[in-house]
């Protein structure tokens, strides 16, 4: 028996997004995967929480259940089709709901089977004015930003049942709904949704923020990113902080440290589905990106690489996977370099993870990264990477020459070199660094990582019943770490 089973504590386990579209990204992807392995290996259902009007939301999770991603055990639970389904009940006054929106040129709409689910606009000082509606066109909800925010939520005859001066305020409302009380991990996913929840402290739920990308911006220390500062700032508000490696665990630490902020912080990887071992035959010189198409991805270097190296070699290609705003941008580069049949924008493929199988080379041009998906799914398939070295993920799971290449960050010049030099390796060179590849991906299996998931969500569980017991005399916490130590013990005997 293993020292720390992978059973998740018996508990309700939320995982919290802002929302799920069928084009979904990494970040959406490792979700859903962890989702499933606390399922099937830790034991336990899990509830995805989504806060954003989405129109269909039942269609999509079909659709999920039908590709294998969501599973039994998992479903999507969607804030506002919830308030669709099941009124709030009435509670205190309710302020005089505002006009509806009369339809513009240029209003946000949201409809699904011809019927309009929200309709959003700014009005001239540039403040949200939203209003929601049921699928059988009866108001549900008003949204108005003015001197005094206000959410209002209507019954199905229009009455209005409640309100809110935020719609933070509404989302934590919901959650106290979901909870119900009972004993709950809530691990957050998106940074926009983090924002609601650093401000919400319950002794029943263990508030988990996982950090997914990089929190500094351009890699400079103390310099935090704008979208992450708000949050991060409250970091300790939190009952732990995860990012994914140790390097930019030690970074966060001393970044929050210089502005006074000490939360828990541990690194725990995204999994990986480590295909079979067995070798693969396949070309050297034929390379694959997968990623979204957006600046921070950098694929221009990319093509600058390849186009370079291709010069060398001309047996040397590459087929970029993914869809973004820069795929028109990619595409003119493409052709001014006369490379459409050795580069080819592949766009959009749900199974684009099945092209490192037969790739010879991986190439990660990203400006930051937390642990990147793809460069884990790629020395898990065999396929060699080649990655700017760049905060993080690269230089944790790369040995430089051994099982794939670190380059420079921004070297272009440098990674076409890599790929010409690679293509030219032999083959007996390239299964090595193949199969090297192939075993560090190992420490990134499901099991394994679900285990240093049961791991930190107890010992995060502790910690916050030890610090709630601070300020009590010095037998009530005798008490709460006699309880820690007992739990631990049947824990550790998978009890």
């Amino acid at each position: 028996m293993p020292l720390f089973p992978p059973r998740l504590p018996a508990a309700r386990h939320l995982a919290l997004t802002w929302g799920i579209s069928d084009q979904y990204g990494g970040m959406t992807s490792a979700m859903l995967r962890r989702s499933r392995s606390f399922r099937r290996i830790g034991g336990v259902d899990v509830d995805i929480l989504t806060l954003d009007d989405g129109p269909d939301y039942p269609g999509l999770e079909a659709r999920l259940r039908a590709s294998g991603e969501l599973i039994d055990g998992l479903r999507i639970r969607n804030l506002w089709d919830e308030l669709r389904d099941r009124d709030p009940a009435p509670r205190g006054t309710i302020p005089t709901p505002p006009s509806l929106l009369q339809p513009e040129d240029g209003d946000a709409v949201r409809e699904h089977d011809g019927v309009v689910l929200s309709r959003s606009r700014r009005d001239d000082e540039g403040r949200l004015q939203v209003d929601r509606f049921r699928r059988d066109g009866s108001l549900l909800a008003t949204e108005r930003e003015g001197a005094e925010r206000r959410v209002l939520v209507y019954g199905a005859d229009g009455t209005p049942l409640r309100s809110w001066r935020s719609s933070w305020g509404l989302y934590r409302w919901w959650f106290d709904r979901v909870t119900a009380g009972r004993m709950t991990f809530l691990l957050v996913d998106s940074k926009t949704a983090a924002r609601c929840v650093a401000g919400y402290r319950r002794d029943h739920v263990t508030t988990v923020h996982i950090v997914h990308a990089s929190h500094r911006l351009g890699g400079r220390p103390q310099t935090l990113r704008a979208s992450r500062e708000s949050v991060l700032r409250r970091a300790g508000d939190f009952d732990e902080i995860v990012v994914l490696t140790e390097r930019q665990r030690a970074d966060l630490l001393q970044d929050l440290a210089a502005v006074d902020v000490h939360p828990r912080v541990r690194a725990i990887p995204n999994e990986v589905p480590l295909p079979a071992s067995t070798p693969s035959a396949r070309p050297a010189a034929r390379g694959v990106v997968v990623g979204s198409l957006d600046p921070r991805k950098r694929v221009d270097h990319a093509i600058d690489a390849v186009a370079k190296a291709h010069a060398v070699d001309p047996a040397i290609q590459v087929d970029i996977i993914g869809e973004g705003p820069r795929h028109a941008q990619l595409a003119e580069r493409v052709r001014r370099l006369d490379a459409e049949e050795w580069i080819r924008l592949r766009g959009f493929d749900p199974d684009a993870k099945a092209a490192f199988a037969t790739a010879g080379f991986s190439l990660l041009t990203s400006t930051s990264e937390g642990l990147p998906l793809v460069l884990v799914e790629s020395m898990a398939a065999g396929c060699i990477p080649l990655a700017y070295d760049i905060r993080y993920g690269p230089a944790d799971m790369i040995r430089d020459g051994v099982d794939g290449f670190l380059i420079p960050e921004g070297d272009v010049e440098a990674l076409a070199q890599r790929i010409a030099m690679l293509a030219a390796l032999p083959p007996a060179r390239l299964e090595r660094m193949r199969r090297k590849a192939r075993a560090k991906a190992a420490g990134f299996s499901d099991r394994a990582v679900t285990r240093r998931w049961a791991r930190e969500l107890r010992a995060a569980y502790d910690a916050k019943l030890l610090a709630a017991a601070e300020d009590q005399p010095r037998s009530v916490r005798f008490r709460r770490l006699a309880g820690v130590v007992r739990r631990r013990v049947r824990w550790a005997l998978g009890r």
